[in-house]
């Protein structure tokens, strides 16, 4: 069970305003939001410390690096047992081709993303990972053919 953390109307605003550009001075942030500089960065260092601000990444654009083929991947399981799906959720994070990876609901136990350089890097993930071995009945592949919405911290707002 998660143990969440009360946060109040600032702590929001300064997560809405980190989502957009966690390397935004706190002299900056502190004027927008209405708290003194010191506040912001008190408050910041609590929330990470928290956990609430779980790590500062940067976002990068796929566009302005190597070509990649980007495919969803609906994984259904031939069983539940506890043993295979831990080591095929920790399959899946170690692959350094999956983008994302979410247990849902439906007919499908897993859905993927992947991003490979060509179909046969693909073909090889798919050999590599998507086996019987590790515990997967059936996979089906959907190429991306172009993003419509992709990741925009300005759409993952909180909801307050």
């Amino acid at each position: 069970m998660t143990n969440f953390v009360t946060l109040d109307d600032f702590d929001y605003k300064l997560l809405a305003r980190v989502r957009l550009n966690n390397l935004e001075p706190a002299r900056i942030t502190a004027e927008a939001v209405g708290l003194s500089e010191s506040a912001v960065l008190r408050r910041l260092r609590r929330l990470r410390a928290e956990g609430v601000i779980a790590g500062d990444v940067a976002v990068i654009d796929p566009a302005r690096v190597e070509p990649r083929i980007v495919l969803h991947v609906l994984v259904e399981m031939n069983t539940q047992d506890r043993k295979v799906v831990d080591a095929f959720q920790r399959a899946m994070k170690a692959s350094p081709e999956v983008q994302g990876c979410w247990d849902v609901t439906g007919e499908t136990d897993y859905l993927v993303t992947v991003a490979v350089r060509s179909m046969q890097e693909y073909e090889a993930f798919g050999i590599r990972e998507m086996i019987p071995d590790k515990g997967v009945r059936a996979y089906k592949s959907m190429i991306v053919i172009r993003e419509v919405v992709g990741f925009d911290p300005a759409r993952a707002v909180l909801a307050r």
